[in-house]
C-alpha cells in the first residue's frame, strides 16, 4: 500500500508538472507575436497608424484554376497536379498488383511452395521480392513505352497533364489486353450491361481491369496445375511404398520431401518456372 502511494504521489506530481506546462504554452501562444519599438509600439499598430501602406498581404497557391485552351483541352494548376499525383500514390500498390504481372507470378510461386511441402522456405519476402523484380523484367517494354511517350515529354513541358495521362493508359491498355481472355471481356460486358465495342482499343477500363484480373487468376492457377502434378505423383509413390512395407505411423511427407527437393533442383525448377512465366506474357 506504501508504494501504491509512492506512485499515486509521483503521478500527480507529473500531472500537475505537465499541467503547468501547457498553461505556459497556451499563455505563449496568447501574446503577440509582433516585436515592439523603445516607446512600446508594436509593428502592426505602427503600420495601422500610418496607413495601410507597406501592409501587403501573402498571396497563397491558388486552389483551383482550370485554364481552358484553344482546342477544348483544360490545364490545372500545380496544386491540383500535385494533388491528383498524391491521389495517384496511395492506388500505387494496387496499380502494382492489379495492372502488372504481379497477380500470376506471386500465385504460381505460392502454389510451387505448397507443392514442394515446404512451408515457409522461401518466405513471404523472399517470394514477393523475386515477383517484384520479374514483374519489373516483364513489364519492361511498358515502362520504357510510359518514359519515353509520357514522362519525358511532360518533364520537358512539350505535352500537357492530360496528354501525358493519355500516353501512360495506352501501353497499359495493350498489355492488358493481349492478356486478357474473349470469354472474361464478355462476361463483365454481360454483367456491367454495357454494349460491346467494335475494336479492342475502345475497351474502356472498367470493363478490362477485372476481365484482365480474372484472366490472370485463372493463368496462374492453370500453371500452378501443372506444376503440382509431378510433385503429387512423388508423394502418391511414397505413400504406397510406405503402406506396404508397414510403416503406416510415418508421415509420407518426411520423406518424399526430400526427393521433391531432389527432383526439382535436377531439372532446374528455378531457371524453368521463370522460364514458363515470362515465356507466359510474351517475353
Amino acid at each position: 500500500m506504501k508504494r501504491l502511494r509512492v506512485n499515486g504521489h509521483y503521478y500527480r506530481v507529473s500531472m500537475a508538472i505537465a499541467t503547468i506546462l501547457l498553461l505556459g504554452f497556451l499563455c505563449m501562444l496568447s501574446q503577440p507575436v509582433f516585436s515592439q519599438d523603445a516607446n512600446g509600439i508594436t509593428v502592426a499598430e505602427s503600420m495601422l497608424s500610418n496607413g495601410t501602406e507597406g501592409f501587403k498581404p501573402i498571396e497563397g497557391l491558388p486552389a483551383v484554376t482550370v485554364k481552358t485552351n484553344s482546342d477544348g483541352t483544360q490545364e490545372y494548376t500545380v496544386t491540383l497536379q500535385i494533388l491528383f499525383l498524391m491521389t495517384v500514390l496511395t492506388f500505387l500498390p494496387a496499380i502494382l498488383m492489379m495492372m502488372t504481372s504481379f497477380t500470376r507470378i506471386i500465385i504460381v510461386f505460392s502454389i510451387l511452395r505448397q507443392a514442394l511441402g515446404l512451408q515457409q522456405s522461401p518466405s513471404n519476402q523472399i517470394l514477393i521480392g523475386l515477383s517484384l523484380f520479374l514483374s519489373f523484367f516483364i513489364m519492361s517494354p511498358v515502362l520504357t513505352e510510359v518514359n519515353e511517350t509520357a514522362l519525358q515529354p511532360y518533364i520537358s513541358e512539350s505535352i500537357s497533364a492530360n496528354q501525358a495521362l493519355n500516353n501512360t493508359k495506352k501501353p497499359f491498355h495493350q498489355f492488358m489486353m493481349a492478356n486478357t481472355r474473349e470469354s472474361d471481356l464478355d462476361l463483365f460486358f454481360k454483367i456491367g450491361r454495357v454494349a460491346r465495342v467494335a475494336q479492342p482499343e475502345d475497351v474502356p477500363f472498367s470493363i478490362l481491369l477485372p476481365a484482365f484480373v480474372t484472366s490472370e487468376l485463372k493463368t496462374a492457377f492453370q500453371i500452378g496445375f501443372i506444376i503440382f502434378i509431378p510433385f503429387l505423383v512423388i508423394d502418391i509413390v511414397v505413400a504406397s511404398v510406405l503402406m506396404a512395407m508397414g510403416m503406416m505411423m510415418l508421415s509420407p511427407l518426411i520423406i518424399s520431401l526430400p526427393f521433391k527437393i531432389m527432383l526439382f533442383v535436377l531439372v532446374d525448377g528455378w531457371a524453368l518456372i521463370i522460364g514458363t512465366l515470362a515465356a507466359s506474357f510474351g517475353i
